[in-house]
């Protein structure tokens, strides 16, 4: 590998065989070099190919500042919730998760506490993305001997889902938001309360999940039915089907989005399922 540019002694970027630029990190692997040195194979403990241009700059800027532990570690945590969740996530978590665990174990040097006012709703409707954060938690204790608080393994998970949808967090909160407000709707129209540890409440909130993303964002879900299949649903599930054209209503008048008819069959079915196995 021959150096191209150098931003820190730990890091540095190169040309991949394709002639693309790549990230390479490992301890001193730029100390007493320039460009276009060469540096041995066997020196490099992580090489990033970033997709999107304007995404590896700004990683680039960000490495030329943070130590080479933290990210290593937000790399490990990456790495671990792809293979957790077992989905692609975008290119931004480099920057966003790195800066965070910068940020947080700063701010737990100095005494200062963030609360996430979210955690709760975090843990009920994410909770996938909240294990992972908790093991985010426990990774930074061994590598730092700093314990973050609960409040940090959630606001990870919200870094996580955001790179889940290639969204910001700041709509992820917005995304949330939706999410309760069905939940409610479902919960005072069966006048129920959920059991939350069940399989089918997590189907059903992972359901919503992407609901609300595909709201937000104004792409409905769309398939081939020809209307015949939502008939018999909404036959069969007369009282979910009644609950959904209220969350409708509601969207369309809080949102200005309108449900189609297949969105509507999907709502019906997992709400059906929920409150038949809540228990």
């Amino acid at each position: 590998m021959v150096i191209q540019k150098i931003l820190n002694n730990n890091v540095v970027i190169t040309l991949d065989t394709n002639e693309q630029e790549q990230i390479v990190m490992g301890r001193g692997i730029a100390f007493k070099r320039k460009i276009g040195d060469f540096i041995p194979e066997e020196q490099v403990d992580q090489v990033f190919r970033l997709a999107n241009q304007d995404t590896s700059l700004k990683f680039q800027e960000l490495l030329e500042e943070l130590p080479l532990e933290v990210m290593q570690l937000s790399d490990e945590i990456i790495t671990y919730a792809k293979t957790k969740l077992g989905r692609r996530l975008n290119d931004t978590i480099f920057i966003s998760l790195t800066d965070h665990l910068h940020t947080a174990l700063e701010r737990m040097r100095q005494g200062i506490e963030v609360k996430n006012f979210l955690l709760w709703d975090i843990k009920r409707f994410f909770s996938d993305e909240y294990i992972i954060g908790n093991k985010a938690v426990e990774m930074v204790k061994e590598k730092f001997d700093v314990q973050l608080p609960e409040d940090e393994a959630g606001f990870i998970a919200l870094h996580i889902v955001n790179a889940e949808m290639d969204e910001e967090v700041g709509n992820v909160y917005e995304l949330t938001k939706i999410m309760q407000e069905i939940t409610n709707i479902v919960k005072y129209h069966f006048k129920i309360t959920f059991n939350e540890d069940s399989v089918y409440f997590y189907r059903f909130s992972t359901h919503l999940k992407f609901f609300a993303y595909r709201l937000l964002n104004h792409k409905e879900l769309h398939d081939e039915d020809d209307g015949e299949l939502y008939e018999v649903i909404k036959k069969k599930y007369r009282n979910a089907y009644n609950c959904v054209n209220k969350i409708s209503k509601f969207l369309t008048e809080g949102y200005d989005y309108t449900i189609s008819k297949e969105e509507k069959m999907y709502l019906i079915i997992h709400i059906a399922r929920v409150i038949q196995t809540n228990g």
